[in-house]
Formats: structure tokens, sequence, C-alpha cells
């Protein structure tokens, strides 16, 4: 038990580094940009509805990359959709983080095989942080999704180590 710990133990004085503080304020308020392609945008869709409920984790949904720090790519990814995707991740303001949902975003899905147009998995395009899988994933799929985004960026170092 450290000095600090002795003289507040009152309960209503939390002690932590300014790291924890901000990597929470971080993780609590994620904005979502909604990038439906396909058949997971439903599901995706229903996370965000009343019975699933994303706003309770934070995630609430923006329809525009400059305000968004989290973008949920749900669907098949065409290569004339790709060069789209990559301008509105580069729009996207620093730190972001991109969630791959469903089979064909994540590596193709069905489509891959047999189309000359499927792009095999978005990560070809933009790095991916959370893969989510399923044909399409459930919304709870979805959510567990987002709570493991959520412990990366827990753990995330706000500070650059120099080498």
């Amino acid at each position: 038990m450290g000095l600090l710990d002795r003289q507040f133990n009152n309960s209503n004085v939390i002690i932590t580094s300014m790291e924890n503080l901000l990597n929470w304020a971080r993780l609590s308020s994620l904005w979502q940009m909604q990038f439906g392609l396909a058949c997971c945008a439903i599901e995706m869709m229903a996370a965000a509805a009343s019975n699933y409920d994303f706003d309770r984790f934070g995630v609430i949904p923006r329809a525009t990359p400059r305000q968004s720090d989290v973008m949920i790519v749900a669907g098949t990814v065409t290569l004339k959709m790709a060069s789209r995707i990559k301008r509105l991740y580069d729009q996207m303001s620093e730190p972001r983080y991109v969630v791959s949902m469903g089979s064909c975003s994540n590596c193709g899905g069905p489509y891959w095989e047999h189309g000359y147009h499927v792009l095999k998995g978005v990560d070809r395009v933009i790095p991916v942080d959370v893969y989510v899988p399923g044909c399409p994933p459930r919304p709870e799929a979805l959510m567990e999704g987002i709570i493991k985004l959520q412990e990366k960026i827990r753990r995330e170092s706000l500070v650059k180590k120099s080498a």
C-alpha cells in the first residue's frame, strides 16, 4: 500500500494514471462509421437497435468519416468499392480502428472463389483491428468484437517509445 492509498481511503477518490484515464475515455466513446455493403449490414443495424443497444457500450453511429474513429466494414467488398473504403479510411482522424464483420469482409466469403470482382478480404486495402466471423454474424458477435476492440484500446500506450 502506497502513501496515496493510505492518505485517500475515501470511496469517492480514484487514483489512476493519466494514460489509463484517457484510454478509458477513448474506449467509452467509440464513434462508428456505418459502412454496410451487404447482408451483414442488417445485423449491424440490429446491433444498434433497441434490442441490443450499442449505445450502452458508448458506440455512437456517425455518417461522416471526419467524426468517426471506428469503421465497421460489413459485407462483400468489391474491387470497385475498395478504393472508396481506402479514401474514407484516410479521412478518419487518428487513432482510428477497423472492425471487419462477416466472412465476405474477412476473406471474400463464398463469392471470392467464383467471382472476379470480389476483394479477398478488406485487410488488403486497410489494416483491420478486429475480425468478426460468421455469415452473417449475429449482433452478439459484433458486440463481442466491439468489446475486443475496447480491450485493445485499454491496453494501448499513448506515449510513443523511441528506439
